[in-house]
């Protein structure tokens, strides 16, 4: 006699059945999952290079700026695209590297759907040789929104002071806050 090893169609369907009712219940999920993840994993990197810049113009003894740079090396609003640290001895919020100004980090681009803004029509962030930021109105919050998905928006606030703080969910409703109780929102 032989012996035939396999499935029948009966096992097959029934797996089938199974399979697809656990993947309809864990797509949702695993979507929300990303979403934070993706969140989590931007305000992290930006949060590190602000440390970063405040650091490093302390033990340069000079002046860095964080900015998005347009085509001609002059800060400009867009946050959302790469982000640059360089020198900036005259703090003109422009890259010279003529001046002996050098780029130190960059930060890619966030996701094309999401938003990333500073304040209100802010275009750089410049620490000076204390680690307190150097130009005035530059303090405010990195507001980090990600589209369609308004219960994940972070932030980054930024004090006078240089120090940066993340917002949190310290009301435990799954919105973060700034330290007033306002909600991230993007504009």
């Amino acid at each position: 006699m032989n012996k035939h090893y396999g499935f029948t169609l009966l096992e097959l369907l029934t797996s089938m059945t199974i399979l697809m009712l656990l993947l309809t219940i864990g797509m949702p999920s695993m979507a929300n999952f990303t979403v934070k993840m993706r969140v989590d994993r931007e305000i992290s990197s930006l949060h590190k290079m602000l440390v970063f810049a405040k650091n490093t113009a302390v033990n340069s003894d000079t002046y860095i700026t964080i900015c998005p740079l347009n085509n001609s090396n002059v800060c400009t609003t867009d946050w959302h695209l790469t982000l640059s640290v360089f020198s900036d001895h005259n703090k003109n919020k422009k890259y010279e590297p003529s001046k002996d100004e050098f780029i130190l980090k960059v930060k890619e681009p966030i996701d094309e759907n999401d938003k990333l803004q500073y304040g209100k029509d802010r275009t750089a962030l410049v620490y000076g040789p204390t680690g307190h930021l150097a130009i005035w109105g530059g303090n405010a919050t990195f507001k980090y929104c990600p589209k369609d998905d308004k219960d994940k928006n972070r932030g980054i606030i930024v004090s006078r002071a240089g120090r940066v703080y993340e917002t949190s969910n310290y009301k435990n409703d799954g919105l973060d806050r700034n330290r007033s109780g306002n909600l991230i929102v993007c504009k």
